[in-house]
């Protein structure tokens, strides 16, 4: 049973991010994971529910992996940066592919309570993670506390967010990804007072 709805929702993953939120349908959904109706609406409701289910299953990923880590913890900088850029913590040419269809979601969603809230709640989890290892950081005194944690966590996800807007209408010569990424890194080294390595 497990096993299946975790199907379902790789097929799913792979129809977002081919048809985008607004143009997937149930259908797709169900032809791309060979589920019948009757067996996809056992785990879904509807596409709201399944993609708030993908959602949840990336932020429960993302806060399991900084709480473990925040526990032991040799770098809060190189923590940070994998939580940005990946599992090698660098930045370069790619971005979430399913970030385009989050967009989506939450911009045509934006007068629809239900889905404001959810995204609400989103960004508080998402900026308590940030928040909490940069504030960890300054304890320690890895990080310099000249500017205050949470407001250095909102400029993340304002960042990541930005890029990721961008890089959803805009082809990757007007982006310019990796560039920007390697600024903001720059941006985060000066005002978290991280030497340069």
């Amino acid at each position: 049973m497990k096993q299946r709805r975790a199907d379902i929702m790789e097929a799913a993953t792979r129809i977002f991010i081919k048809h985008g939120y607004e143009h997937t349908t149930m259908k797709h959904i169900m032809e791309e994971a060979g589920i019948s109706r009757g067996g996809l609406y056992q785990y879904f409701s509807n596409k709201e529910d399944l993609f708030e289910a993908l959602l949840e299953e990336g932020l429960t990923e993302e806060a399991g992996t900084a709480g473990v880590s925040l526990e032991k913890v040799e770098s809060h900088w190189m923590l940070l940066m994998q939580l940005i850029f990946g599992e090698d913590g660098h930045p370069d040419t790619r971005m979430d592919p399913l970030a385009p269809s989050k967009l989506e979601f939450f911009i045509t969603g934006r007068n629809d309570e239900r889905r404001r809230s959810y995204g609400e709640k989103r960004y508080e989890l998402v900026l308590s993670i940030y928040n909490e290892i940069i504030k960890a950081g300054q304890e320690t005194g890895e990080f310099s506390d000249r500017y205050d944690s949470e407001l250095l966590a909102r400029s993340i996800i304002t960042f990541v967010d930005g890029l990721a807007l961008d890089h959803a209408i805009l082809s990757e010569k007007k982006v310019r990804l990796e560039d920007q990424s390697v600024l903001f890194v720059d941006y985060l080294k000066m005002a978290l007072g991280v030497s340069s390595s």
